[in-house]
C-alpha cells in the first residue's frame, strides 16, 4: 500500500481486498452512510468521507497524521486479507462467498461504541438501529465542526451513565434503554474494563460481557469481533443459523452446535468466515426463506 497527500485528501494506492460497499454494508457498523460517491461517517471522534476512484481509495479532507492515528487501524489496512481468503477458500462454501464479497474488511471499532451499538441491535433491524444511534449521538454526543458542518461524537460512558431512563427515552430504543444505561454504568464504574478485555482470552472476555443485561451470545460475539479485535468469534443469529444449516447441515441445528462447528472448522478466522458467509447469503437470499 502506498499513501500520499493531495489537495487536503489522502490517497491510498495498491490496496487489495478492500471494497467500501462490502465493508460498510455487511452489518458490522451503523454510523456510515452512502453519500454522493462514497461513504461518510464518524469514528473515534473523527469525521471522514471515503470513496474509490480509478482503483484508488480517497480519504477526503484528512491528513497523514490522522490516518496513522485513526484510519489505518480502523480499516484494518495492515492485515493480509489475501492470505485469509486463500485459507478460507479451501472450503467450497467459503470460496463461493468470498468470490462475491471478498472486499470485506473487519473494522476495529471503539469498544464502548460497539458495546452500546450491539445492545441496541438486539431484536432490531439495521435502519432502526442506525436511527437510534443517530439520536443517541445528536442528543448526547459532543459536537464538533468539520468543513463547516456540525457532527457528533459517540457519547462517553460517563455521559450516558449520568442520564435517567426518562432522559434516555428520547432515542426511542424502547426496552433497550435500561440495558444501555446499565452497560454505561458498568463501564464507568470499572465493573467492565473494555481495554483489559482486549488483552484477555476470548472465553474470559465473553464471560464478562455476558454478565451485562441485554448481552446474549450473539451480541457478545459481535462485540468481541468488532470492538475487542477477537477474530475467532463467530456470531450466530437467526439468519446465520439458517445460512449454516442450509450450507453445512441440511437440517435444523441448535445455535450451540453451529458455534462449535464453526469454531472447529474456521478456528481463529471464524469472524472473517462469518462476515463473508453472511454478506453473500443475505445479498443472494441463500438459505433465507
Amino acid at each position: 500500500m502506498r499513501v500520499y497527500e493531495k489537495n487536503d485528501d489522502l490517497i491510498l494506492c495498491d490496496v487489495s481486498s478492500f471494497d467500501l460497499f462490502h465493508t460498510f454494508d455487511c452489518g458490522q457498523c451503523f454510523r456510515w452512510n452512502y453519500e454522493e460517491d462514497g461513504f461518510s461517517g464518524v469514528a473515534f471522534g473523527e469525521y471522514l468521507h471515503i470513496c474509490k476512484r480509478n482503483g484508488k481509495i480517497i480519504l477526503k479532507d484528512t491528513n497523514l497524521e490522522t490516518f496513522n492515528r485513526v484510519w489505518k487501524h480502523y480499516f484494518d489496512l495492515d492485515r493480509d486479507y489475501e492470505a485469509i481468503k486463500t485459507e478460507l477458500s479451501k472450503d467450497d462454501v467459503l470460496k463461493n462467498a468470498i468470490s462475491f464479497g471478498g472486499g470485506i474488511h473487519i473494522l476495529n471499532q471503539d469498544a464502548f461504541e460497539c458495546l452500546i451499538s450491539f445492545i441496541i441491535s438486539a431484536s432490531n433491524n439495521i435502519p432502526r438501529i442506525k436511527k437510534i444511534i443517530e439520536l443517541l449521538c445528536t442528543n448526547f454526543g459532543e459536537e464538533f465542526v468539520k468543513s463547516g458542518r456540525i457532527y457528533h461524537k459517540f457519547p462517553t460512558a460517563e455521559t450516558i451513565s449520568a442520564l435517567s431512563l426518562e432522559e434516555l427515552s428520547v432515542i426511542k430504543a424502547g426496552f433497550r434503554d435500561k440495558y444501555i444505561l446499565a452497560a454505561a454504568k458498568a463501564v464507568k464504574n470499572g465493573q467492565i474494563d473494555l481495554d483489559a478485555l482486549k488483552k484477555a482470552s476470548f472465553d474470559y472476555a465473553k464471560s464478562q460481557l455476558l454478565r451485562l443485561s441485554g448481552v446474549g451470545e450473539k451480541v457478545a460475539s459481535c462485540i468481541l469481533l468488532f470492538g475487542l479485535e477477537k477474530h475467532e468469534g463467530f456470531p450466530v443469529d437467526v439468519w446465520v443459523k439458517r445460512i449454516m444449516e442450509y450450507c453445512y447441515f441440511d437440517n435444523e441445528q441448535p445455535k450451540e452446535m453451529i458455534s462449535e462447528f464453526a469454531k472447529n472448522k474456521f478456528g481463529d478466522l471464524g469472524g472473517f468466515a462469518q462476515q463473508y458467509l453472511f454478506y453473500w447469503a443475505r445479498e443472494n437470499k441463500i438459505g433465507i426463506k
